[in-house]
């Protein structure tokens, strides 16, 4: 095994610069309880290109270096800089999750036992050839399960499965979901119609209906028909959805589910009441897929909250054994509820070419990008 191991790293300078690159860092050695895993598949997910890209203007890319190191220089509006300040100068690592081969391991008999197994990680600088990181924090792929198969097990997995799972824990007993097409959204699908739980989907073109209808979805709205928020308040009312997870974050989608929550409910009212329903509506954002600003007009009655959702904190409210009968459910369903698909498989050297940069950054349903480090 090599010493060093290529890595893609983002650099922000203070000459107002986005730079990508790749760089030799060396393969560490594991601890007592640590594994040294070969990635062999990376997924590039919107909460990575939030790091990888920043505030960089994608239109003033300029590619230099070679075809095997090539480095990618981008422009940052002066004033967006303060939004990248705190990482000026520094190299940084980056990629949340992958899966490879664990290859080699500390002393420990944990991590001894996962010497040659194909293994899930959420932990990190992913989108290198090499990481070491605990034992724990690996999640055992069943046999015959490959690296690209499970190369998205944790992210996407767990946050539908958590969705389901704070509706449970908060009181609801139904849910509206955004940007319901992609990945996370046709296993949010999966699960509800395994677990018999009502889910409103909220896309935003006809091809994507399709995709859900034929994932058996019930309830399909898309927020470019004219006639949209009658038809999401009709399917609000019929399954009684007072929970929502927004993926899109800005604009006034949020704003449009909290209405028609708010619509449903006061239809259901026997007396009038100049503050509107006491039925409580909470609205979670768990992405910005829209950098515009959130807009709230705030007219949904007296009991009702926005806030942000992000895996990590749930995963600490549900407790270990929670979180662990949640990846149990991921190994064994990973081909199945939890499948993933790929617009395009990539290099980290194809990763940094200008138009594979513009393609993904759109994040658009159905465009997901995996980085196969060993090319």
């Amino acid at each position: 095994m090599a010493d060093t191991g290529l890595q893609l790293r983002t650099l922000v300078t203070d000459d107002n610069t986005l730079e990508l690159s790749l760089v030799d860092v060396p393969v560490p050695e594991p601890g007592p309880d640590d594994v040294l895993v070969k990635v062999e598949a990376a997924p590039m997910n919107p909460s990575d290109l939030a790091l990888l890209l920043g505030p960089a203007d994608i239109a003033s890319g300029r590619v230099s270096g070679s075809a095997e190191r090539p480095v990618t220089t981008f422009d940052i509006a002066p004033q967006h800089m303060p939004m990248v300040a705190a990482r000026v100068g520094q190299s940084l690592p980056v990629g949340n999750e992958g899966a490879g081969t664990v290859v080699a391991a500390g002393s420990s008999a944990v991590a001894q036992a996962l010497v040659g197994k194909t293994v899930g990680i959420f932990g990190g600088e992913m989108f290198g050839q090499y990481r070491v990181v605990p034992a724990f924090m690996c999640l055992e792929l069943e046999e015959g399960t490959t690296a690209v198969e499970g190369a998205s097990c944790v992210v996407n997995p767990l946050t539908s499965l958590a969705m389901v799972e704070t509706m449970r824990m908060e009181g609801h007993k139904a849910i509206v979901h955004t940007a319901a097409a992609s990945n996370l959204g046709q296993m949010l699908n999966k699960i509800c119609l395994a677990d018999g739980v009502d889910l409103v989907n909220v896309v935003r073109k006809p091809e994507q209906v399709k995709i859900l209808e034929d994932l058996g979805a019930r309830y399909i709205v898309n927020s470019s028909d004219d006639d949209f928020k009658a038809k999401l308040t009709a399917a609000i009312k019929d399954t009684g959805a007072t929970l929502a997870f927004d993926a899109t974050g800005g604009g006034k989608l949020a704003d449009s589910i909290m209405l028609c929550m708010e619509m449903a409910a006061a239809s259901e009212m026997t007396e009038y009441n100049r503050y509107g329903s006491d039925t409580f509506k909470q609205l979670y954002i768990y992405g910005r897929l829209d950098l515009n600003p959130t807009t709230l007009s705030l007219n949904y009655g007296f009991a009702w909250s926005v806030g942000g959702f992000l895996l990590t904190h749930f995963l600490q409210k549900a407790g270990l054994e929670k979180a662990g009968e949640m990846r149990m459910r991921v190994a064994r369903e990973i081909k199945t509820t939890f499948a993933s698909h790929y617009a395009k498989e990539v290099t980290m050297a194809e990763a940094l070419a200008l138009e594979n940069i513009v393609e993904y950054n759109k994040k658009a349903t159905g465009d997901k990008y995996l980085i196969k480090p060993w090319g």
